[in-house]
């Protein structure tokens, strides 16, 4: 191994190259030595900072504080709880928490408005990944609490409001999972129209991916299904011009697509359909 090229660079007072190599400032100079290997076999590494990666802080349970969820109002009120470390997934308790300090002693939001078997089924899929009834690849795990028939709607409507809380707390992953339960779940017409009218009533017009799956639905099926429940598709009709008019709209473009359809292939033929005339007397 070569000897280190000493560079020194005095301001004042004497320099001494002590024994080991080292310099030794004499007076009340400054001195900058730079030492350079100019073999490969010394340790370049030696005088770099070492730099570790950043590596989040895991926030377990016994850290995490509880908070107090009182869903429902007076008498009715009810009190759960959840760790403050996950809840923070959603921005809505994000923000929410936001407002305890260190010395709260009692973390409490309220819910008043929520359905508590909605929040209770979030509290299972935050803690769990999935809520009950779980979903498989091909249908949901059976219910026995669900009637059967179900005519007022009961699996349809948990998994509604299961979507419009994922939807308030901004949980796009809990909404979607309650859409495809939806999509799922068995019921009747009667059924149908009572989740229909809960869509149509919690839901804004441009929430497309859960209003037009219930127009298409009627769109399609309103010739069986209104004789089965035709006085409550009357009375939906009536209650909320939004539903009849999605509906009748998805009617009038597959009764275009079929008209245009029959006239290319009678244009292929060789022979034109001809409009009605109106008799004039």
């Amino acid at each position: 191994m070569s000897d280190p090229e000493v560079i020194l660079t005095q301001t004042s007072g004497a320099v001494q190259d002590s024994p080991a190599g080292d310099v030794v400032m004499g007076g009340a100079g400054d001195v900058e030595v730079v030492q350079e290997e100019t073999a490969g076999t010394g340790d370049a590494t030696a005088a770099l900072p070492k730099i570790e990666p950043e590596v989040p802080k895991r926030t377990t349970f016994l850290e995490s504080p509880v908070v107090e969820l009182v869903v429902g109002t007076g008498d009715a009120a009810t009190s759960l709880s959840a760790h403050q470390g996950l809840l923070v997934q959603s921005p809505y308790f994000e923000e929410a928490c936001a407002n305890f300090s260190d010395s709260t002693v009692r973390r409490i939001v309220e819910l008043p408005s929520e359905d508590l078997e909605a929040t209770g089924s979030f509290l299972e899929w935050l803690y769990v990944g999935e809520y009950f009834p779980r979903c498989s690849s091909q249908s949901l795990e059976p219910d026995p609490s669900i009637p059967n028939p179900d005519d007022s709607g009961t699996a349809l409507l948990r998994h509604a409001r299961v979507y419009t809380l994922a939807q308030k707390l901004q949980l796009p992953a809990l909404a979607t999972l309650a859409h495809l339960k939806i999509h799922k779940t068995s019921s009747t017409a009667k059924g149908e129209i009572a989740y229909a009218r809960y869509v149509y009533t919690e839901t804004g017009r441009e929430d497309t991916v859960i209003r037009k799956p219930v127009a298409v639905f009627w769109a399609t099926r309103s010739h069986v299904l209104r004789h089965e429940a035709e006085e409550e598709f009357r009375r939906m009709c009536l209650e909320f011009p939004q539903f009849g008019f999605d509906v009748l709209s998805l009617v009038l473009d597959a009764q275009e697509k079929r008209s245009a359809r029959v006239e290319a292939a009678g244009a292929a033929g060789g022979s034109a359909r001809k409009r009605a005339r109106v008799s004039q007397g």
